[in-house]
């Protein structure tokens, strides 16, 4: 009789299993990847690239070529798409960053957000159409999980086209407000110009994105770390790709005639507090996309859509009567002419039948 292996079960009475079931959402998880897509928006010379390098310890932009001031002149805004696979400890991160260079470069801007406007509905345009395909099972999702607005750290709050801009796509996209190149700012001038920012934004009604509010459940360190990335809103922050040495340790930063600033360092900036944000808070980001922003483009579509065939079956009607009034009337023409002729024609028999009568009397 050959041997075989029991099958081992873990027999703990009362224990059915499906504890373990979020261990196989982890595992399917891990095998398929992630996707999230980050779009970055602001003038040029803020930084985007760097600090979008720095967040995720990749070069984005290998031959990226920097246009000079007269083609800047003529440059209209772009977007372009960088996707780059991450591996980190064995998960998976296909991240799509969009930049759209050319922005607010202009002397007249009034323009400038239409092509990223067109571009985010493009993406849930597609999207929509893919799940309503009959492929549904490899749908790339391209959709704006999150977009990084650069303010300008050299004005005194929002400009113009920051309010503008994002009254057009706060309720499109999830944006997380970013005050750029913030070791140009003292301690005091930045926690100045972040209220300042936030006051604009409160008073023009611009919805950011919210951090959840936590469960009463989590632990307090999370708790207290939410409590700070809210507080920390808009970020304040500065990028750098070069290593320093800065007291026997490597570290990444900026080298000035009075010290180095550390782009990790928290008393330097907000980049930590940033990228915690974006990485803790990423499936939220995907939700909030999903089931707010995306549902509201659908319904709105879908909406639209029914308005067309039901205006499309009305001008299909009017038509259909139009032609039926036009083919009365054509109708009603042809007859009249036939009239017309046989009246005509009855009165030439009259008189050819008078004609004869007198030709029979002269005889």
């Amino acid at each position: 009789m050959a041997d075989t292996k029991g099958f081992s079960s873990i027999e703990t009475p009362g224990y059915v299993g499906f504890a373990n079931l979020p261990n196989q959402v982890h595992r399917k998880s891990v095998k398929k990847g992630f996707e999230f897509t980050l779009m970055v928006v602001g003038e040029s010379g803020l930084g985007k690239s760097t600090l979008v390098n720095s967040l995720f310890l990749t070069d984005l932009y290998p031959e990226r070529i920097i246009p000079d001031a007269i083609e800047k002149q003529k440059q209209t805004v772009k977007l372009e798409a960088s996707t780059v696979e991450i591996e980190e400890r064995g998960v998976k991160l296909r991240l799509t960053v969009v930049d759209t260079p050319g922005f607010g470069d202009a002397i007249d801007n009034s323009n400038s957000f239409s092509a990223i406007l067109e571009y985010i509905d493009e993406q849930y345009e597609r999207f929509l159409r893919d799940e309503s395909g009959l492929n549904r099972r490899n749908i790339v999702d391209n959709r704006i999980h999150c977009c990084f607005y650069f303010i300008s750290p050299f004005g005194h709050g929002l400009k113009p086209l920051d309010v503008e801009f994002m009254k057009k796509l706060h309720s499109k996209v999830n944006i997380v407000p970013v005050i750029a190149k913030a070791d140009c700012l003292t301690k005091k001038e930045i926690l100045r110009l972040k209220c300042r920012i936030m006051q604009e934004i409160e008073s023009h009604g611009i919805k950011i994105y919210p951090l959840p509010d936590c469960d009463s459940d989590e632990d307090e360190d999370y708790k207290e770390q939410v409590k700070q990335l809210k507080e920390a809103v808009p970020f304040a922050v500065c990028g750098a790709n070069t290593l320093l040495e800065v007291k026997g340790k490597k570290v990444r930063g900026r080298l000035y005639p009075w010290g180095v600033v550390e782009v990790e360092n928290p008393d330097h900036c907000d980049f930590i507090k940033l990228r915690t944000m974006l990485i803790t808070h990423m499936q939220d980001l995907q939700e909030v996309t999903q089931e707010v922003h995306y549902e509201n483009y659908r319904s709105d579509r879908l909406a639209k859509g029914i308005k067309g065939k039901e205006n499309g079956i009305k001008q299909e009607r009017e038509n259909n009567v139009n032609a039926q009034t036009v083919a009365n009337s054509a109708l009603s023409e042809k007859d009249r002419i036939l009239q017309e002729k046989e009246a005509e024609l009855a009165r030439m028999t009259e008189m050819l039948a008078q004609m004869q009568a007198r030709m029979q009397a002269q005889h």
